[in-house]
């Protein structure tokens, strides 16, 4: 208890009170930033071992034989990778088309990806002319010749959407705060290129930044996780009649 110069007490702790909230509020407070500190170092060890896995992954899966068993187990094996490494982190937002009241979208980014295939389809024409990117296209959808099309669809779409739970789930949410665009990209594109396909790391490179964006504006994964797998089926089921020769090994 004070006197002021008028001679009037005052109280310190209610002069106090007034100045700062509620010792609950600065507790809850605390314990919020306490937890969102430390979410990124729980989700880290899990990405990181994710991310290596996938690429070793990947690498090995594009290494076996057209049709062979140990292909289809190896690519569904790295879906898996990606889809519980990605739901481990915790829970994913869909997102909605032009805002938090929009509705879930999903014509704008089916469209989008069959416009990614068109640019893609006419950047693999003018590829043809260059060997090392023909070869390296032709190697590629050589999987998709050489083997079952209903299993290789079936592999290809659950890579396409464990991917985008996976880079643009969890691992933008673990990075949103420090350029999560270009974060996600070079993760992408260094996976890709475990691959040693210059074709893949380029598509890579070229659609993770734009499923990037849209993970931004839409502010979820199933815009980008739709654009996907629309490019994805497009690319394999329309590309390989053009390479059924042209990008394998010895072929005129």
């Amino acid at each position: 208890m004070t006197v002021t110069s008028r001679g009037r007490p005052r109280n310190r702790r209610t002069s106090a009170r007034r100045r700062f909230p509620p010792a609950p509020l600065w507790g809850q407070a605390a314990q919020a930033c306490t937890a969102l500190a430390a979410a990124p170092a729980r989700r880290g060890p899990v990405l990181a071992a994710t991310g290596i896995g996938g690429a070793g992954l990947l690498g090995i899966s594009l290494s076996t034989k057209p049709g062979s068993p140990q292909f289809y187990i190896l690519t569904m094996s790295l879906a898996g990778t990606w889809a519980v490494g990605a739901l481990s982190c915790g829970p994913l937002p869909l997102g909605r088309q032009g805002g938090r009241r929009g509705a879930r979208p999903v014509v704008v980014p089916v469209l989008t990806g069959a416009a990614a295939f068109g640019l893609f389809y006419g950047a693999a024409r003018l590829a043809r002319h260059i060997p090392p990117l023909n070869r390296a296209i032709g190697t590629v959808l050589g999987y998709a010749d050489g083997g079952s099309m209903p299993l290789v669809l079936l592999t290809a779409s659950a890579n396409a959407v464990a991917e985008e739970l996976f880079f643009h789930g969890a691992l933008w949410s673990a990075t949103q705060q420090s350029h999560p665009i270009a974060t996600t990209t070079l993760a992408y594109a260094a996976t890709t290129a475990a691959t040693r396909n210059p074709a893949l790391v380029l598509a890579g490179t070229a659609t993770s930044l734009l499923f990037g964006f849209q993970r931004h504006t839409s502010g979820g994964i199933l815009a980008p996780a739709l654009s996907h797998l629309t490019w994805s089926i497009l690319m394999l089921t329309c590309l390989p009649h053009r390479y059924r020769t042209s990008g394998r090994p010895g072929s005129p």
